[in-house]
């Protein structure tokens, strides 16, 4: 094939050893594609990627663009005719400014050493994602990924100031600035954030940072069911108290904890709320915190140092490992208005007894994202009919109740239709105008997103 010996020639790191290839065909959202890709590129410099996107191009051949595939929708999935070009080389973390409070990183570096790096300097990174050890900038600004902090310090897209994107044809643009503040132009570093590799490629990155907070103190409170915990959640925003973390994990999740765990939350209630505050006020913050969380509760506790802040953080930090010990999972993530958390975990409830299938719901409680864990059996070859009805129900549950099919892992493969149905048909009409214009032959990880 002339596209293939002409990437050879131009690129070191290409492979279209049918193991290498295999490798790379997929996410962590277990999709199976429809044959393997022809190549992989292992790219580890800029150059390497404006090449293989020259040549793509030129050939009409789809790129599917990859980080350390962690993704849950389905994003990275790459089938038969297809190159996968792999991100994970550019992993330099190449400057980090104490003063101006900001990072530049190269799309390969994973999140937490981000995080770590800029402890360094007493700053941190502040999106964190579940998957934050594993993750990488690049995918978490390819979904504009969230996390547990987010209530407070805002999704990925909240921390990123500037991008360095390979377009289609191979051009290398960079989008925003080194400052905190800019509106020159359109902002066509938001425009990129989120779009899952259908643009542009990200190959480099300038981030905000925060400062390390002077003390995090941490309130864990037990519920005698779901819907009390999510009427707590809700009196608390009435508060306007400013948590920098508000967990929800239901009675299925706690229970699952417990048996994968051995601890015993269940015997303190059916529900779980976890919440830390930080900062110089922290100590007085999480008080009213607490407070408001213990009206009702059948449990609380408290902490004000990092060990047991962490041990009253692990039922949070276990929720998916444990559910994962026993079954397969289809990982959902949808997010509703805060005022109506309790209406989304009761209709999940619902629609586990109407499919007759294991639903584990845990939440961001502060900005309204649920995840429903919908389990299965480990020996199942596909996805089995009532699991994929029932996550359709959950995509309806969340446009009933005023929100939206995904709140921070992107639209992939799977909800492409959902997607249509939320936004309707002349926002995709907007959209397919961008893609064209940034994209005209559509090589870009076509297929996924919109």
């Amino acid at each position: 094939m002339a596209f293939l010996d002409e990437l050879a020639a131009s690129v070191a790191g290409v492979s279209t050893a049918p193991g290498d290839v295999a490798a790379v065909a997929t996410d962590r959202s277990g999709t199976t594609p429809r044959g393997l890709p022809s190549a992989v590129v292992r790219a580890s410099t800029v150059d390497d990627v404006r090449r293989t996107l020259r040549l793509a191009h030129e050939h009409r051949v789809p790129v599917v663009p990859r980080g350390a595939g962690t993704g849950l929708a389905g994003g990275a999935v790459a089938g038969s005719g297809t190159v996968v070009l792999d991100l994970g080389g550019l992993d330099r973390i190449t400057g980090i400014d104490p003063v101006d409070e900001i990072a530049v990183v190269e799309p390969g570096v994973l999140t937490a050493d981000l995080d770590r790096a800029a402890a360094e300097h007493g700053l941190r990174y502040a999106p964190d994602p579940a998957s934050a050890a594993i993750s990488t900038i690049g995918g978490n600004i390819a979904t504009n990924a969230g996390g547990m902090r987010c209530v407070k310090y805002g999704v990925t897209g909240e921390a990123v100031l500037g991008l360095d994107v390979v377009l289609a044809d191979g051009r290398l643009i960079s989008t925003g600035r080194r400052t905190v503040k800019g509106v020159a132009g359109l902002d066509l570093t938001a425009l990129f954030v989120g779009s899952e590799g259908t643009l542009g490629v990200v190959v480099g990155a300038t981030v905000r940072l925060r400062p390390l907070p002077a003390q995090t103190f941490t309130a864990v409170a037990a519920y005698e069911s779901v819907l009390d915990a999510a009427a707590a959640c809700s009196a608390l925003a009435r508060t306007r108290r400013e948590p920098s973390v508000l967990e929800l994990l239901d009675s299925a999740t706690v229970n699952v904890i417990d048996r994968a765990q051995g601890t015993d939350y269940a015997a303190r209630g059916k529900a779980l709320v976890i919440a830390q505050a930080d900062g110089a006020a922290a100590e007085a913050e999480i008080a009213a915190i607490a407070d408001v969380l213990g009206k009702e509760a059948t449990w609380t506790s408290t902490a004000s140092d990092a060990a047991t802040s962490e041990q009253l953080l692990f039922a949070r930090r276990m929720a998916l490992p444990s559910i994962e010990r026993f079954s397969r999972a289809l990982i959902e993530d949808i997010c509703v208005p805060r005022s109506r958390l309790a209406e989304a975990f009761q209709g999940v409830e619902r629609i586990a007894r109407t499919r007759g299938v294991d639903i584990y719901s845990f939440a961001h409680a502060g900005d309204g994202n649920l995840h429903p864990i919908i389990a299965y059996d480990r020996s199942a070859q596909r996805l089995p009919d009532a699991v994929r009805e029932a996550g359709d129900d959950i995509f309806a549950l969340a446009l009933d109740l005023g929100g939206t099919v995904t709140g921070e892992h992107g639209v992939g493969l799977f909800k492409r239709d959902w997607l249509a149905r939320e936004v309707g048909a002349d926002v995709l009409d907007v959209h397919a105008t961008l893609k064209s214009a940034l994209d005209p032959r559509g090589i870009l990880n076509p297929g996924k997103g919109f």
